[in-house]
């Protein structure tokens, strides 16, 4: 049996011991010299499932999607200089999405920075504005067992505890706090030492979970103003598959004067929800605007991705507007009144067994009117062309069931609002800060963790910004990409003030001509194309049929067609 190899760096041994004492396994290493003794000592333990990835923002982006799916930190390791920097897409989307990452950069040691030594840049607190903690380690020269002066020794073991303290602050406030924490690690050389037997035996500071329970003066406020508002919505953003329990989703369905809205990345079903939002609401005119104006909006989830559902809040404020949340509360719609600190299943066994249902026709207008919009939209799809609406129609009716869904921004996530999506699929989508980029590397990392087959729906600039996302070895064999080449940013063509000009098609649309067909052969990924509904339902087929290896369907529609298309669609419903 080989033996199992330690960095002769005590620090490197502190930070490996410490990530392995808090339950963090995955490591995600982009390679380099500086952040060798953490390398090596996340290498040799058997218990870490590391990962190489060379591109550091791809890599970041992987981490976040491993740390989506099993909800526990997934650490980052990387060298020191610029390296660190092209994490900072992913840290910023990790931050606004609550999801635990562990940066872990090696530097030099702080009196070689700014004096011309190569890849060294201002690493210190380099996040500060996207991050739960920075720690800023100090530097070893010599392990403590080879120091002979007494002073020297002492400082050695002050910075020893001082590292120790700093690297349980970081990792204890990305578990407890659900988020990215960096931790600056200064190494001297040599960097690839190796000893047999540790060194050091850091002391673990446990981790506290803290409970957070409503006041009864508060929750009998509230018990007062909910049983007695005639009109009440509930508003579900990103929210993860299966987190809130059916009998409180049931609870809401059988009271007539709460109306459930709920999103594509919601997870949530109910034949009594409304779940396309902006196919309700867009054509509505003043008179129905001030009808469907709630007195108390009740809000749980991450980030909410129609635009005009926020606009509506914004100009029809509810009297008071509750968010129920463990960690933070945005003031989305500028009428907020109340952060309850809870998790929503405790909340609502704790809030809902002492609510009355009231009977009125709230809820069942906006159902009817919702059943109407669902006539008119099938309708409308039933007469229109192929183009990206009518794919995404196709689609969601023949991915076979159980998929992840993952959706990268900016239009695939607009569009998939529209469709009532098949209750088995498990929706996700970076909208922590709704960026195109890393949705590749994402949706690859989340398959990676769930061990569930994985489906990327992807527009083209996404899907070509992140094209570094398919260097990696990791990628299950029935992992599959759908990717609708419209040949640019369709998105903008539906955004008021565009104009047919050589300006608007290059720097806005981004027009272009590329297709995914050489970037599938050297990354080995099955490659196939359509731009037809007969190819496209012939693909979807294929697509599924074989899970030998990772599989791209490319389906190419018309790009000056999509946005009149879409247009009309919500014209439809005046």
């Amino acid at each position: 049996m080989k033996k199992r190899l330690y960095s002769k760096i005590p620090l490197s041994q502190t930070v490996v011991a410490l990530c392995e004492a808090k339950g963090i396994h995955h490591i995600v290493i982009s390679p380099g010299s500086r952040n060798a003794p953490l390398t090596i000592g996340f290498t040799e333990n058997p218990d870490m499932n590391c990962y190489s990835i060379v591109d550091e923002r791809c890599a970041a982006f992987f981490a976040l999607g491993i740390a989506q799916q099993i909800k526990k930190p997934v650490a980052l390791v990387c060298t020191s200089g610029s390296a660190l920097l092209n994490y900072y897409p992913a840290i910023s989307e990790a931050f606004y999405s609550d999801i635990p990452l562990v940066v872990l950069s090696a530097d030099r040691p702080i009196e070689r920075i700014d004096i011309g030594d190569g890849q060294t840049i201002r690493q210190k607190n380099v996040f500060e504005n996207h991050i739960l903690y920075s720690a800023n380690l100090y530097s070893e020269i010599v392990p403590e067992t080879e120091i002979n002066d007494l002073k020297i020794k002492q400082k050695q073991h002050e910075a020893q505890k001082h590292n120790e303290r700093e690297i349980n602050l970081a990792l204890n406030a990305s578990i407890e706090n659900r988020g990215p924490v960096h931790i600056n690690v200064p190494f001297y050389e040599p960097l690839y030492d190796t000893i047999e037997q540790p060194t050091i035996s850091p002391k673990n500071i446990p981790v506290e979970y803290l409970e957070h329970r409503i006041s009864d003066a508060l929750r009998s406020s509230m018990l007062i103003e909910w049983n007695k508002a005639k009109r009440k919505i509930i508003l579900i953003g990103v929210n993860a598959p299966n987190s809130i329990e059916r009998r409180w989703i049931d609870h809401f369905a059988k009271d007539s004067s709460v109306l459930v809205l709920t999103e594509t990345t919601s997870n949530i079903h109910h034949d009594t929800h409304v779940n396309c939002i902006d196919q309700l609401i867009t054509s509505l005119n003043e008179e129905e605007f001030r009808a469907l104006q709630p007195e108390i909006l009740l809000t749980f989830g991450g980030m909410v991705v129609s635009k005009r559902i926020k606009a509506f809040f914004r100009n029809y404020q509810p009297k008071v507007h509750w968010h129920i949340d463990e960690k933070k509360a945005y003031d989305t719609y500028f009428c907020l009144t109340e952060h309850i600190k809870m998790n929503p299943n405790s909340f609502f066994s704790d809030f809902l067994p002492d609510t009355e249902a009231l009977q009125n026709d709230y809820k069942s207008f906006w159902i009817s009117l919702r059943n109407q919009r669902r006539v008119r939209h099938a309708e409308y799809l039933e007469r229109i062309d192929f183009t990206d609406l009518k794919v995404f129609e196709t689609l969601f009716n023949h991915i076979p069931d159980d998929q992840m869904i993952q959706l990268s921004n900016s239009s695939t996530v607009r569009y998939a609002q529209l469709f009532s999506l098949n209750p088995s699929f498990k929706v996700y989508c970076n909208r922590g800060t709704s960026g195109i980029d890393g949705s590749t590397s994402t949706a690859i990392g989340a398959a990676v963790a769930s061990g569930v087959p994985t489906t990327l729906i992807t527009g083209d600039l996404s899907f070509f910004y992140d094209s570094n996302g398919l260097w990696n070895d990791n990628i299950p064999a029935n992992f599959k990409i759908i990717l609708i080449n419209n040949s640019g940013g369709g998105i903008f063509r539906i955004l008021p003030g565009k104009s047919e000009t050589d300006n608007f098609s290059t720097y806005f649309e981004t027009k272009h001509k590329l297709t995914a067909q050489q970037l599938c052969s050297m990354f080995s990924v099955k490659y196939t194309q359509t731009n037809g509904i007969i190819g496209l339902l012939k693909g979807i087929e294929n697509l599924y049929f074989n899970n030998d290896s990772p599989q791209l369907l490319e389906v190419f529609t018309p790009r000056k067609v999509n946005d009149s298309v879409l247009i009309d669609y919500f014209r439809h419903f005046i």
